[in-house]
């Protein structure tokens, strides 16, 4: 009796160690400032377009929910989904019998975006952004953690990726006790999704 007893305790212990196996992160989730990809211009961004040697075709505008702006000489000119080199590209092209100096730059002077925050939180809904933001950050826009809820440990950002859905895993607990120093920067429509507590009662 006393040998099957101390067969069965360590496999009740690697069971119940198993069900506390957090999931595994993504690559590049935990804190990371990398996987931002290129810039990609879009609604609600204001943009300014130098031409050093045509002053007098400079411009600053924001981009219209159409994705369009006015160029002079051009018009209605898409500009959304561009970044900002495929835009010089693109215009440099556009403007190639009309300037002398083969040279302009493009470059945001405000960036507006959409998240989105769900699950334990305050007040869970859509923020703008104009500036870069951390999960951290989008959370405490959100009103902060609910307390009485919050598995702080789990947040999880979901993200659309060329038509795929990434996961990536936060523990943002560990930031807010100074544990850990790292932040994870958002992208234009990523959702964060801090999940409540398992609680046997």
């Amino acid at each position: 009796m006393k040998i099957r007893l101390l067969i069965l305790l360590p496999l009740v212990a690697f069971a119940f160690t198993a069900c506390q196996t957090p999931p595994p992160a993504a690559t590049g989730a935990v804190g990371s400032s990398q996987d931002q990809g290129p810039v990609v211009l879009r609604e609600g961004d204001q943009i300014r377009i130098a031409f050093p040697g045509s002053p007098n075709l400079d411009t600053q505008q924001t981009i219209r929910r159409d994705g369009r702006i006015t160029l002079p000489l051009l018009g209605e000119y898409v500009v959304a989904g561009k970044t900002p080199g495929d835009l010089e590209k693109a215009l440099l092209e556009a403007y190639a019998n009309q300037i002398v100096s083969k040279e302009l730059s493009v470059t945001v002077i405000q960036s507006v975006y959409p998240v989105f925050v769900s699950g334990a939180v305050m007040r869970p809904g859509k923020i703008m952004a104009d500036r870069p933001l951390t999960a951290l950050e989008a959370v405490m826009e959100s009103g902060g953690f609910n307390d009485m809820k919050a598995d702080k440990t789990r947040v999880t950002v979901i993200r659309n990726d060329g038509g795929q859905a990434k996961h990536f895993y936060l523990n943002l607990k560990a930031v807010l006790e100074g544990q850990s120093t790292e932040q994870f920067y958002l992208r234009p429509s990523d959702i964060v999704v801090v999940p409540e507590r398992f609680s046997l009662f």
